[in-house]
């Protein structure tokens, strides 16, 4: 590493937070180099300005931070959400909820959409997030219909209108969200004691280095009314157990403020905290089999894997990028891009898997899910027929194809594929439908498939 990149690295996890070291040095210097061309200086001249340098931090918080989500994103812990916080803050006669590093809004809105439709209590529900590119997407509220995958027809009929190809949150909610500009680790208005009910802050901590993940938990306790709650993401958890209690229910981990003071001593800060979730939490038992793929994955593969359990998508594309190209690094990057909402990337990866293996359901089943979200059922239901034919017990093939039944009217086909689809996910491999179940979990897919049986039986 360069004295010039030590300095940008140190810099930034200063002023940001965000841990830049690892394999993520090569990124690191990719922006440095790019935004000092962009201000037309050179790298020594540019890091001697940064600091004092309000506008280009803004760039900066553009450029280095993870902005990966969609609507209704874990829905176990929206329906913890939903059937506890919501009651217990109504009970305290009022509803703030903080969604910080909300990103493009989504999570936000979602939470708005939860309130609306469970109280009347009217509070401040705030997204707040570093990254000023992210919150201008926010603010306007459109989006690709990816970002709707794990939607349920009727929220989006309800919540949503089509705006060309894409769709667009209705006026009234959002009305009911602020969009602020905050960094976590040092705004202290963020933060004001006793200000928020719930607080979600997920998949955020991970990336900050571990002196401010202390210093971000400590706010958020502060900043929660005793008895609030606070939703992190599946692979974090707290070190600080003296002012928070664990929770567990609705088949997810979650924490309450329990309103007491910090210990005087503290274990010093460490990155093993990633660790104790996976101890802790029966999630982890489901994401216990390894990806299925013909090959035993290598030992940076399985780094990798781990990752994108984490759900540290960013760090694994990164990781990926250091990987010689072979079937298996392919469908991952497609896979990333398929979360990320970058299908045309994700198509381009597949078919690159595919020319090598033709028989890759993985590959098929991700072309699948892209053509279903630009619209084209039929070359979706194609792939995603060949993903089933070329592993018949990819549960998640089966399940595509029964929705593209439905759709187009195939009523006895969608029942044999969403009848078939519930024999499959009790079989399946949990890990690989953690990473293809497009961001539901077993239990949410298999209330999907009977309510469509249902459905059908009704008509």
């Amino acid at each position: 590493m360069t004295p010039e990149l030590a300095r940008f690295i140190a810099l930034v996890e200063d002023r940001l937070g965000l841990r830049l070291g690892g394999h993520r040095e090569g990124h690191a210097l990719g922006v440095l180099e790019r935004r000092a061309l962009a201000t037309r200086r050179s790298t020594a001249d540019y890091l001697g300005t940064l600091p004092t340098d309000r506008a280009e931090w803004r760039e900066l918080a553009s450029e280095l931070t993870v902005g990966e989500t969609f609507f209704f994103r874990h829905g176990e812990q929206l329906a913890a959400f939903t059937d506890i916080a919501i009651p217990a803050s109504v009970a305290r006669g009022r509803l703030n909820v903080l969604s910080a590093a909300c990103s493009s809004g989504e999570e936000p809105y979602t939470l708005a959409m939860l309130i609306a439709e469970h109280t009347e209590l009217r509070g401040q529900l705030v997204g707040a997030d570093l990254n000023p590119t992210a919150l201008a997407r926010a603010r306007r509220g459109r989006y690709s219909r990816w970002s709707l995958r794990t939607t349920s027809p009727e929220h989006e009929a309800r919540w949503f209108v089509r705006e060309g190809s894409e769709v667009a949150v209705v006026r009234a909610l959002r009305d009911r969200v602020s969009f602020e500009e905050h960094n976590l680790i040092v705004d202290d208005e963020l933060w004001a004691a006793g200000r928020w009910d719930v607080v979600f802050c997920r998949n955020a901590i991970m990336y900050l280095a571990p002196e401010h993940q202390e210093r971000v938990i400590a706010r958020i306790a502060t900043a929660l009314v005793p008895g609030g709650y606070l939703f992190l993401g599946h692979a974090e958890t707290l070190r600080d157990r003296a002012r928070f209690e664990l929770c567990h229910t609705h088949g997810t981990f979650y924490f309450r403020a329990s309103g007491r003071p910090a210990i005087a001593a503290r274990p010093p800060a460490s990155t093993a905290w990633i660790g104790e979730i996976a101890a802790a939490s029966t999630r982890v038992d489901s994401l216990a089999a390894r990806l299925a793929v013909p090959t035993e994955p290598s030992a940076p593969l399985v780094r990798i894997l781990a990752l994108l359990d984490a759900e540290c998508f960013t760090e694994a594309r990164l990781a990926l990028a250091e990987l010689p190209v072979d079937r298996d690094v392919l469908v991952l990057r497609a896979l990333i891009a398929t979360h990320a909402g970058e299908l045309a990337v994700a198509e381009v990866a597949c078919e690159a898997a595919l020319a090598l293996d033709p028989g890759c359901a993985q590959a098929h089943y991700l072309i699948a899910q892209c053509r279903q979200s630009t619209e084209e059922p039929e070359l979706a239901t194609y792939h995603a027929r060949r993903a089933s034919e070329l592993d018949p017990s990819f549960a998640m093939a089966h399940v595509l194809l029964g929705l593209l039944a439905r759709r187009a009217g195939d009523r006895p086909g969608a029942r044999r594929e969403l009848a078939a689809s519930l024999d499959l996910l009790e079989r399946e491999e949990p890990r690989r439908l953690a990473r293809f179940g497009g961001g539901l979990g077993k239990l949410a897919l298999v209330g999907l498939c009977r309510a469509e049986l249902a459905h059908l039986e009704a008509q």
